[in-house]
């Protein structure tokens, strides 16, 4: 191995340190606790270090953030059922349990503030991918609608929950009740003109 592969490799290892110990001191303590001096700490790298791989905090959100897109784009793609059970439940299933289980990150994807390009062609790939399976998803059950449109009311109704069963603002013995409501109201096909 050359001298420039095993620092390119090095590298990488220190990126993807500095990317594991932010989301480590978030789920512990939330993303407010994650500055560049603690990140310093934790991985043992002075500051000018950490901001030669990163601009800033919000660069390690991002970075974060899109990995977290792949890692839900695999959920997603693992959950897809075998014949007989709702593709719309098991993606609304996996999307919530991931949501449920990895606060911190599913917060870095889609609360706080990043400079990902939601909605537009220069969107990173893995967030391409989560959506792609959402996409999927919905296909069955989009009838005549516009089936992005759609796609986006299923995801909007996913964070609707994820966000508000996180903060503990609904009823939990009602989340069964809930999502079969969401999913019974998606699935509906138009009937009528002009609906």
């Amino acid at each position: 191995m050359s001298i420039q592969n095993r620092r390119e490799r090095e590298r990488a290892e220190r990126h993807q340190l500095i990317i594991d110990a932010a989301r480590e001191l978030a789920e512990e303590e939330g993303w407010d606790a994650v500055t560049t001096r603690r990140l310093a700490d934790k991985v043992e790298y002075s500051q000018p270090v950490l901001y030669s791989h990163f601009k800033g905090k919000d660069a390690i959100v991002r970075a974060v953030a899109i990995q977290g897109a792949g890692e839900l784009a695999r959920q997603l793609r693992k959950a897809r059922p075998e014949k007989g059970r709702s593709r719309l439940r098991a993606a609304a299933e996996a999307y919530l349990k991931f949501a449920n289980t990895r606060p911190a990150l599913y917060d870095a994807m889609f609360v706080q503030r990043v400079d990902i390009p939601f909605g537009t062609d220069d969107i990173p790939q893995e967030l391409r991918d989560a959506f792609g399976e959402l996409v999927a998803a919905v296909e069955p059950v989009r009838g005549d609608r516009d089936l992005e449109t759609l796609t986006e009311l299923f995801w909007s109704t996913l964070h609707g929950i994820a966000t508000l069963t996180h903060g503990k603002r609904l009823r939990p013995a009602h989340h069964e009740a809930r999502l079969e409501m969401a999913l019974g109201a998606l699935s509906l096909t138009q009937q009528e003109d002009g609906l």
